[in-house]
């Protein structure tokens, strides 16, 4: 009879596999992954049959950490502007918090062993931005540019956040002067 899985174990091999591929890439191996979750390679692949599996979890949890972080006492009655600065102030503060997170979402969010499945499972977490971010192109003159509009944020707050994490002392003035020039990109009236 096998043995049931452990949760702690499950999270010390996310855990591990942050810590290795936030210094190694994701094609870091999955010996360096256990070794440092503190587990023998085995186990590893006791809890996810292959590293594809690992690294469409590891997105999964990563994704689902960043949306309970954005959208934990989301003001759905708020100003759109402010909607929209609650969402930045929230990612910017997660990804200021966690750069290793943010360095391996980076590297998965552009890999092709992420499947379009647990793409659309991590997008499923965050509609409810989703819809606010339509709603702000609608209004913008960024019309019929979506794609456009989240690139340059994620840009903008990748920006905010570098700067946040090289002189944390001007967090909150960042944070907030990267959201001016975001929502100046967008022109609302």
């Amino acid at each position: 009879m096998a043995r049931p899985k452990s949760e702690d174990k499950y999270y010390a091999l996310l855990a591990a596999a942050i810590s290795v591929c936030a210094v190694l890439g994701i094609e870091a191996p999955t010996a360096k992954i256990a070794r440092t979750a503190g587990v023998a390679e085995g186990t590893l692949f006791t809890y996810f049959k292959t590293k594809d599996e690992l690294l469409n979890q590891l997105y999964l949890e990563l994704k689902k950490e960043m949306g309970r972080e954005m959208l934990a006492d989301y003001p759905r009655t708020q100003s759109l502007r402010e909607r929209m600065y609650f969402v930045w102030s929230k990612y910017i503060h997660w990804g200021a918090l966690n750069p290793d997170k943010r360095k391996v979402m980076g590297q998965l969010s552009v890999s092709d062993r992420i499947t379009a499945e647990t793409r659309a499972a991590g997008m499923a977490i965050f509609s409810e931005v989703g819809v606010l971010m339509d709603e702000c192109i609608k209004q913008s003159k960024l019309q019929n540019s979506c794609a456009f509009a989240s690139a340059m944020m994620l840009a903008m707050a990748e920006t905010t956040m570098d700067f946040i994490i090289r002189e944390p002392a001007a967090t909150e003035h960042y944070c907030h002067t990267g959201f001016e020039a975001f929502w100046r990109v967008l022109a609302i009236d």
